[in-house]
C-alpha cells in the first residue's frame, strides 16, 4: 500500500474547497499525482497558468486533425500508428469495403471507438452490428473482420501485452455510468451462419508490430457454438450516464469506461453544468504530471477548446500545465447554456506516447498559441 507524504495545509489566499468559491480573480491550477486519484494541492494565480507568449521543446502540446490522413486501407495492420509506448498503439482507421482477410491482434487486447459509419462485424464469437459510437473491445488473439455498409472512420487503442477491464466504481455501486447488462455481445445467428464458406481465407497476425499470414482453404469463423465469460463486447456512447454534480466539477478519471494496468480510456458525454453559484463550469487547469493525456473529440460543441472540430486529437505530455482556451474561461463562473453536449474519448497513459513518424503531415503546428489571447 502506498504511503504518500499528506497532510492538509493552507499558505496565503486560498479555497477550502477544491473547484468551487475561487478567491475573487483568481484561476485554480491542481498539481496531482496518480491521475487525480493522488495527494494534490491547489493553486490559485491572478493570471491563466497558460498564458505563455512562447513555447519551446518537445513537451508543447500537439493536435492532428486525423480526418485528413485520408487513406483508405484494408488492413488495421496497414495504417500508421499516431500515438504509441510500450503499453499501448494508437491508430486512425478508415475503412470503405469489405475486408478481404480475416485480423487477429495477438500483441493485447484491442479497442475500436466507431467515429463515423455502420456495419457488420464478424469474429470467432460470431455476428455484431456496429453505428457510430460504439465502442468495441475485441480480446486478444480474436480472429475478427468488418463489412462496412458506409465508409467507416474509427479509432483503434491497443493495451498492449494487456486487457482491458472495467473501472471499480466504489460507492457508485456496479450499475453506476453504464450498466454492465448495457454491454452487446456477437450473436450466432443467421448472418454468421451465411458468411461461412469453404473458399481461401487469409489470416493477418500482428505479433510484435510483424504480421505473419495463416491462409485456410476455408473460412475459419467457422464455429458452432461458445460458452464461457470471455467475449468481444460492444457498448455505444449514448448509453453512458455521466456522474453529475451540481455544486462540483467533477476530475475527467469519474468518466473512466475501460482500464488496463497501464492507461484508462475515458469518454466525455453530454451532462448539465455546474449549477451551484461558486462552481467553476470548465475543465481546471492542471498539471497531471503523472500521466500524458490524449483527447480524441467525436461530436458536438467542445466547449472547452478553440479551433478543435470533431475528428481531430489532442495531446498534452505530462509535465505541461494545460486547461481551458481563452474562449472558455469567459464561462469559468456563468454559462450561456444549460448543458454540454461534447462527445469524446480521452486515453490517459502511465507511460509517456511518441508521436508517429507521419503525424507531422496532420498536425496543427500553431496549437501551442491557442492559449494566447490571440485565436488561431
Amino acid at each position: 500500500m502506498k504511503k504518500y507524504i499528506s497532510f492538509p495545509l493552507v499558505q496565503g489566499t486560498a479555497s477550502r474547497q477544491a473547484h468551487a468559491d475561487l478567491p475573487e480573480g483568481t484561476y485554480e491550477r491542481e498539481i496531482s499525482k496518480e491521475g487525480f486519484f493522488g495527494p494534490a494541492s491547489f493553486m490559485y494565480h491572478p493570471k491563466p497558468p497558460t498564458g505563455w507568449s512562447a513555447f519551446e521543446g518537445p513537451l508543447r502540446p500537439r493536435a492532428f486533425d486525423l480526418t485528413k490522413i485520408g487513406v483508405m486501407q484494408h488492413s488495421p495492420w496497414h495504417t500508421d500508428r499516431i500515438l504509441y509506448n510500450a503499453h499501448t498503439e494508437v491508430r486512425y482507421w478508415t475503412l470503405d469495403a469489405v475486408m478481404p482477410s480475416l485480423v487477429r491482434n495477438a500483441d493485447g487486447d484491442q479497442l475500436l471507438f466507431i467515429h463515423r459509419g455502420d456495419g457488420d462485424l464478424y469474429c470467432d464469437y460470431g455476428h455484431l452490428a456496429y453505428e457510430t459510437g460504439d465502442y468495441i473491445m475485441i480480446p486478444r488473439s480474436t480472429m475478427w473482420r468488418l463489412e462496412p455498409h458506409t465508409v467507416t472512420e474509427m479509432l483503434m487503442i491497443e493495451a498492449t501485452n494487456n486487457h482491458y477491464k472495467l473501472p471499480d466504481k466504489g460507492l457508485l455501486g456496479g450499475h453506476a455510468i453504464f450498466d454492465p447488462a448495457m454491454l452487446d455481445i456477437p450473436q450466432m445467428n443467421d448472418a454468421f451462419v451465411a458468411q461461412k464458406h469453404d473458399r481461401q481465407t487469409r489470416v493477418e497476425i500482428k505479433k510484435l508490430g510483424v504480421v505473419s499470414v495463416a491462409t485456410y482453404p476455408y473460412n475459419p469463423l467457422d464455429a458452432i457454438g461458445w460458452h464461457g465469460d470471455l467475449c468481444v463486447v460492444r457498448l455505444n456512447v449514448r448509453h453512458i450516464r455521466p456522474i453529475l454534480s451540481d455544486r462540483y466539477h467533477v476530475p475527467p478519471s469519474v468518466h473512466t469506461t475501460f482500464v488496463t494496468d497501464r492507461f484508462v480510456v475515458c469518454t466525455f458525454a453530454p451532462r448539465p453544468f455546474e449549477g451551484d453559484a461558486g462552481a467553476i463550469k470548465i475543465p481546471f487547469f492542471h498539471n497531471n504530471d503523472d500521466y500524458d493525456e490524449v483527447l480524441f473529440y467525436h461530436a458536438g460543441d467542445f466547449f472547452s477548446r478553440d479551433h478543435i472540430e470533431a475528428g481531430m486529437m489532442t495531446y498534452h505530455p505530462c509535465g505541461f500545465t494545460h486547461g481551458p482556451h481563452p474562449k472558455a474561461l469567459k464561462n469559468m463562473l456563468k454559462q450561456s447554456k444549460p448543458a454540454t453536449d461534447e462527445y469524446a474519448v480521452m486515453l490517459d497513459t502511465r507511460d509517456a506516447l511518441h508521436v508517429g513518424e507521419r503525424m507531422a503531415d496532420v498536425e496543427l503546428k500553431e496549437y501551442v498559441d491557442s492559449w494566447k489571447n490571440n485565436k488561431i
